[in-house]
């Protein structure tokens, strides 16, 4: 099994793949496919990093990755639970080279569009969620129609982007290997001081080296990027966790300085740490 590029196993003459999911954590190992990815998530709670994009999935969420954007799902152990995902899979041409470009499927173009970046459903969606439940008992002429309808609903639906870069080349097995054994060091060891000289190693390259690597295929600084996936985690923790002060959330996030945190907090969410927990609650 190769980590990046990674191959979706299916039969030779099928144009859609249907997957479900069903483990106390999803493939954990950052990569890419060719095709299309479409999911709902059944079970469970995250971190979902798509292209340079950290994002915080849960039950209910439906997600759309486009082809070859690198990502990775880390599911939250924390409480043992298992997690479930359904998934549709398929490529552009799959069905026929010009398939999506006939005009009584117009109405699918803004998909397409959209899942360039990759993209999450916003607000949920209870029709979404009856037509995964539907795929598992259905044939495979019921499955494309379903998919059909689902990217149909997709498609006129409000959603937020997952990714606001494409690194547009495909990475060779080299690339892919070295990209994900720093992601998942990084996600390992987030909540630690990492510095230059540990992400180098882990990289096999030298610290300059390594800095143009990220950047170039990731469009910010890795110190960047790992500020981002802290000021996620305690995004998630204060949602989650009203055992933990902001202080507390800060150092199990990473920050050994209060102050520096909500600095952050406050450059990415436009809010204070508090203020975010606190609106968070009125809306529920």
């Amino acid at each position: 099994m190769k980590v990046l590029p990674f191959q979706i196993p299916k039969p030779e003459h099928d144009a859609l793949i249907y997957q479900e999911d069903k483990e106390v954590v999803f493939y954990d190992k950052f990569h890419q496919h060719e095709e299309i990815q479409v999911s709902f998530i059944a079970a469970g709670e995250g971190t979902l990093i798509v292209g340079d994009t950290i994002n915080y999935y849960k039950k209910g969420d439906v997600l759309a990755i486009g082809s070859n954007l690198p990502h990775v799902f880390k599911s939250d152990i924390a409480n043992d639970k298992t997690s479930e995902m359904l998934t549709l899979f398929f490529t552009k041409t799959g069905f026929g080279e010009h398939f999506f470009e006939l005009e009584e499927l117009r109405e699918l173009r803004s998909f397409f569009k959209k899942v360039e970046h990759g993209f999450q459903l916003s607000p949920k969606s209870n029709k979404l969620e009856g037509l995964f439940l539907q795929l598992n008992n259905s044939s495979k002429f019921q499955r494309f129609l379903i998919c059909l309808e689902i990217l149909k609903t997709l498609s006129k639906s409000k959603s937020q982007a997952l990714s606001s870069f494409i690194y547009d080349k495909k990475y060779t097995d080299s690339e892919g290997k070295r990209m994900q054994d720093v992601m998942d060091f990084t996600m390992k060891n987030y909540s630690k001081q990492i510095s230059l000289d540990d992400i180098a190693k882990v990289s096999s390259m030298t610290k300059n080296a390594f800095c143009k690597y990220f950047k170039k295929r990731t469009n910010k600084t890795y110190f960047r990027f790992l500020t981002e996936l802290r000021i996620e985690n305690a995004c998630k923790l204060l949602l989650t966790d009203d055992t933990l002060s902001v202080a507390e959330v800060a150092d199990v996030s990473g920050f050994n300085n209060i102050s520096n945190f909500n600095r952050q907090f406050k450059y990415l969410k436009h809010t204070s740490p508090l203020q975010f927990k606190n609106n968070s609650k009125i809306k529920l």
